[in-house]
């Protein structure tokens, strides 16, 4: 009679390896879910990346806009400075054009200036003399010189020289000639006969000033009211 082996008949309890590995879904879904996380950071490296070369094209369209406003501002204050001397060269052109102009008309003007000193300005010539000065004046021609103001070298010519008691600077005390300008631009100076404080007489001034003072020092001063 054969005996029988116990156990031999049972499966043993042991895991397959396919079922220590998991299902095939549950790989498939570890493989999207890896994939899914790859396209993320790759989208995001991309992103970042669209970014700086985005930054990187404002930056230079920046430094190109500053550029070109210097150049514009640059360009403008050129132009502004160009204007302002064409404009100052014009205006300087039309007062040498005038001055050269007028200065052929100052021997007629001092013989006008005569004739109205003599009372010889009369008639058709005193109408052509006046209306001569009239286009003269519009064209900025201007006369100076006057008996009595201080004499300046800068627009008087002195012809004449004296000395004067009743003057403290030199003074011109008679207009043989007057001076002409056209703005500030002289075309001929004031020629003038001037005089000058008589010799002395300001050391004599001064001399009696130092004793008027002298007097008062000793009397105790001035005296009052």
């Amino acid at each position: 009679m054969t005996e029988e082996t116990p156990g031999f008949d049972e499966k043993p309890d042991v895991p397959s390896d396919a079922e220590s590995a998991g299902t095939p879904d549950d790989a498939v879904q570890s493989a999207e879910s890896a994939e899914t996380a790859g396209s993320a950071l790759a989208g995001d490296d991309k992103q970042g990346a669209q970014e700086t070369a985005l930054t990187a094209q404002l930056d230079q369209v920046r430094t190109a806009l500053n550029e070109r406003t210097a150049d514009l501002q640059r360009l403008q204050a050129e132009y502004q400075n160009y204007r302002r001397r064409v404009e100052r060269d014009r205006v300087t052109v039309k007062e040498i054009a005038a001055a050269n102009l007028l200065t052929e008309l100052l021997p007629t003007l001092d013989d006008i200036g005569r004739a109205r000193d003599h009372g010889e300005l009369v008639g058709g010539f005193k109408s052509v003399a006046e209306s001569l000065e009239t286009v003269i004046a519009k064209m900025g021609l201007q006369q100076f010189g006057k008996e009595g103001e201080p004499f300046d070298p800068t627009i008087h010519e002195a012809l004449m020289h004296s000395y004067a008691p009743d003057v403290t600077e030199t003074t011109c005390v008679a207009i043989l000639q007057p001076g002409y300008r056209i703005g500030e631009r002289t075309i001929r100076p004031a020629r003038v006969a001037v005089a000058e404080p008589q010799p002395g007489a300001q050391g004599a001034k001064s001399a009696s000033d130092e004793d008027t003072k002298a007097a008062d020092e000793e009397s105790g001063g001035p005296d009052e009211g």
